[in-house]
């Protein structure tokens, strides 16, 4: 690990952000340029205090998840990603599998919708960012443990993933989960993440057995899908799925048609529901 190198790279790689690049607000007037280091490290999921360490030079090395994280903070680059990988001592992943590294261009997009429920997710169902409003609509996913962010897994292992949906669409989202891990496994055969997904599922959970077992297959795509909200109730959704092939993410955006009870409501939400006040559940 170089340690001196690792440092400088994220100094420079934090002084070239500024807030309105990460969906932050200016706020007060700023003595330097760039983010503040505390504002990485929110980004980041780690305390301020191990990420100043990491620009002193001074710091443990980062695990992989960890540096993941660093480079969806400061909007690397696939290059700028490996490049970081590399000054911690670590081989950067393969890319013929579903990164978990998001294309600074898909972070931007995310960002700019502060008014629309939007997440980032690979096709194996794991989330990789959210925005403000899908935090307020399904919980703070990047605040979990990364075992614990993958959509499908929760639905069916976490009971209170479903408390999300009414009782009524609980069995078509289950076939529409397995379905898709259906697709992603024959087209990545050679990937072990979709393969050991499924192996956990089955073993695990009698419901994903039995339908998998069915072997029905499709994509997630367009959908219209409804959402029981605690704070502001049924909300109707439109659900737009747009696919970034190079890495297997897909940007998942939910909006409802104006002049409907669902869009008043979701306007609602953008009041009082960015407040940590939200449940802990699972956008899909």
């Amino acid at each position: 690990m170089n340690r001196a190198e690792l440092a400088d790279f994220l100094r420079r790689g934090r002084a070239r952000l500024t807030p309105s690049d990460v969906g932050l607000t200016p706020g007060a007037r700023r003595r330097t340029p760039g983010l503040r280091r505390e504002e990485v490290a929110a980004l980041a999921g780690m305390s301020v205090d191990y990420y100043t360490r990491l620009e002193q030079s001074r710091g443990p090395r980062p695990s992989r998840q960890m540096l993941t994280a660093l480079a969806r903070a400061l909007r690397l680059t696939d290059a700028e990603h490996d490049h970081l990988f590399h000054l911690a001592g670590e081989e950067p992943p393969r890319r013929e599998t579903a990164s978990a590294h998001v294309r600074p261009g898909l972070l931007l997009i995310l960002d700019r919708l502060y008014d629309t429920p939007a997440q980032l997710v690979n096709d194996c169902g794991e989330v990789l960012a959210q925005n403000a409003m899908a935090k307020a609509l399904v919980g703070d996913v990047m605040s979990r443990p990364r075992h614990e962010r993958n959509l499908i897994r929760r639905f069916f292992l976490d009971p209170t993933a479903r408390s999300l949906f009414p009782a009524e669409d609980h069995e078509p989202h289950a076939r529409s989960h397995v379905a898709n891990l259906r697709a992603v496994t024959a087209a990545r055969p050679d990937d072990p993440e979709p393969a050991e997904l499924v192996a956990e599922l089955r073993s695990s959970s009698e419901e994903f057995a039995l339908l998998w077992d069915q072997h029905e297959v499709s994509l997630r795509n367009r959908a219209t899908k409804r959402f029981q909200h605690p704070l502001v109730g049924l909300l109707e959704l439109d659900c737009e799925v747009m696919l970034s092939h190079e890495h297997h993410h897909l940007l998942i955006v939910h909006t409802a048609r104006p002049g409907t009870e669902s869009h008043e409501r979701l306007q609602l939400l953008r009041v009082v529901g960015l407040q940590d006040m939200t449940p802990q559940g699972a956008l899909d």
